[in-house]
């Protein structure tokens, strides 16, 4: 709730205001029976017409005016409640955009989507209540009660009598609905990622004909989702049955001994009927912090989860250069005995048997100086991309250095060392735009520059014969693209705008042999000083490398030029002949 309360407090002001307006609101609103009662027991018997119609004026006003304040105030309650959702969201979009890559994977992309989406939908409701609700309520509550005690204290005990009891009833379901939901927020989680991974991967589905195992797969998720919840909302209900049993037989000792009193000649018969007007009242009351509470708990586990989210420190540490040791004068990028392991920061023992589980990458080092290039190829997993994910400083390693131009990559600001690349990543994406925009990417690129990494990227071709040329609208994912397309549109991107260092991962595997090797020979005549690191599963990519690096499950098990491989490495030598169909 202390996130609720901090973006509450950035419109002190605003809130105030509604709040005001809903308090003057409520309280026309308590003043309504007291008003009927008086018209009742005192104007009505006087027989002067003129004063009845002046009350029965006086009491529409009350009641206009009250419905006009609170009309206002859930108007300026509504405004805030969306202005503070939509700070919360932006600010949560921010924040997930510089989380590490060890941040982003312990939250986890499912998570981080509900956290945005229902999370913060939970935490508006709670806001807009808090200025409506949270206000009415209580005065309808206490006011209610404050002047049924001032007309008539006996009658008044019967209320004053049950509320504790409707209080404890609210306090203590509250107290046990919040980790409920929580763990409601938590199904979700994997109902999102579930729902994600059948979208994305949709066409796998239907070619393997798994429509009913996914069905399956997601209607359990879905059902223990539903179950948790309806457990929740079976709690957060108690109190509402509850309190209305207490207030209708409260209602009945009001009017049974409210009758009494009136046969008796102690009160008269108009304090019997605001005292029901008012019972209504405090009947509402007490059911609007019943909504109250189940809001407020539902938006205390969202507003918790959201805080994880704003309260990670996503600022990379950036060395003095005085700390960090520096590189060799001629040497452009280093890895120096790297060690890397993305579950480091968790439970390292695997389900099997207890062992520690393997390094994404052990004792891995290598140099290139500015203006070479580098293949690094190997088996799937072997550890190629998180060499990039490294250099790019995604991640830090457990032990040894990662060097570009010279310094330790920690000694960069990550925006400062990531201007410097220029990548395209495996399953990059084509955002749905313009292809001119999905190329440019926000850095205002002349159109020269465009059609220069276009042309390098061999992509030109395809753009000019498509409708619009670079103003054709690409669909979510470059759906309307073909893959050969749409990598040759991200090898572009990664082009456009000359960086010092130009990263292809598997960025060509969907692209033919002569394409791949024009799109190469491009690439290394037009921009002869960027230092380029190729991920590729051909050895044909990577054979004209100034130097390759050949992994097997996170270790370097070679590294030189194609020629110094065959020679060397049995591995490189092995996918060579297979690949070039030399195996006997």
């Amino acid at each position: 709730m202390k996130l609720i309360f901090r973006y509450l407090g950035r419109y002190k002001a605003a809130v105030a205001l509604s709040i005001f307006i809903k308090l003057l609101g409520t309280l026309s609103e308590l003043m309504l029976p007291y008003i009927l009662e008086y018209i009742i027991d005192d104007v009505v018997p006087s027989g002067v017409l003129t004063q009845v119609l002046l009350w029965g004026v006086l009491m529409f006003a009350a009641a206009f005016l009250c419905r006009q304040l609170n009309v206002a105030a859930n108007r300026c309650a509504i405004g805030n409640a969306h202005r503070i959702s939509y700070e919360i969201r932006q600010e949560l979009f921010e924040k997930t955009a510089n989380l590490s890559g060890a941040q982003f994977d312990a939250f986890g992309l499912p998570s981080l989507i509900s956290r945005m989406t229902s999370d913060s939908y939970n935490v508006q409701s709670a806001v807009q209540q808090f200025q409506t609700m949270c206000v009415r309520a209580p005065i309808l509550l206490l006011g209610g009660v404050a002047v049924a005690m001032l007309m008539d204290l006996r009658l008044s005990m019967i209320l004053v009598i049950m509320l504790p009891f409707l209080i404890a009833v609210v306090l203590a379901v509250s107290a046990r609905g919040i980790p409920m939901y929580t763990r409601v927020q938590q199904r979700l989680d994997i109902v999102v990622r579930i729902m994600r991974e059948n979208i994305t991967g949709i066409r796998v589905v239907k070619a393997l004909s798994k429509e009913d195992y996914e069905r399956l797969r997601f209607g359990e998720a879905n059902r223990a989702m539903t179950e948790r919840d309806i457990a929740a909302a079976t709690v957060m209900a108690v109190p509402g049955p509850f309190m209305q049993l207490c207030l209708n037989i409260g209602l009945t000792l009001v009017v049974l001994f409210g009758a009494r009193r009136v046969d008796a000649g102690q009160i008269k018969p108009g304090v019997i009927l605001a005292f029901l007007t008012y019972f209504n009242m405090i009947s509402m009351g007490v059911m609007g912090l019943t909504r109250i509470f189940m809001t407020l708990s539902k938006a205390s586990a969202s507003a918790d989860r959201i805080d994880a989210v704003l309260s990670s420190d996503t600022t990379a540490r950036v060395l003095p250069e005085t700390e960090a040791q520096a590189t060799a004068g001629d040497e452009f990028i280093r890895f120096e005995h790297v060690d890397f392991s993305y579950d480091a920061g968790s439970d390292t023992a695997d389900f099997a048997g207890g062992a520690a589980r393997e390094k994404a990458l052990s004792d891995i080092s290598f140099s290139l100086r500015r203006g070479e290039s580098l293949g690094i190829i190997g088996p799937t997993g072997c550890g190629k991309t998180t060499i990039v994910n490294l250099l790019m400083r995604f991640y830090e390693p457990q032990s040894g250095s990662v060097f570009v131009g010279g310094k330790d990559v920690r000694c960069y600001a990550p925006d400062a060392l990531r201007r410097r690349f220029g990548a395209a990543f495996q399953n990059d994406m084509v955002f749905r735009d313009t292809l001119r925009e999905n190329v440019s990417f926000g850095r205002e690129l002349g159109e020269d520059e465009i059609r220069s990494a276009l042309d390098d990227a061999m992509a030109s071709e395809f753009v000019d014969a498509l409708p619009g040329g670079l103003d054709f609208a690409a669909a979510i994912k470059g759906a309307n693209l073909s893959g050969g397309q749409k990598q040759r549109l991200l090898v572009a991107r990664a082009l456009a705008g000359s960086p010092e260092i130009l990263v292809l991962d598997d960025s060509s595997s969907a692209l033919d042999y002569k394409t791949d090797a024009r799109m190469r020979r491009a690439i290394f005549a037009d921009h002869p000083e960027a230092t380029v690191i190729l991920i590729a599963q051909r050895v044909s990519s990577v054979m004209g490398m100034t130097k390759i690096l050949a992994l097997d499950n996170g270790k370097c098990v070679g590294c030189g030029t194609h020629e110094e491989l065959l020679e060397r490495c049995p591995s490189y030598r092995e996918t060579y002949q297979i690949q070039m169909g030399e195996m006997g």
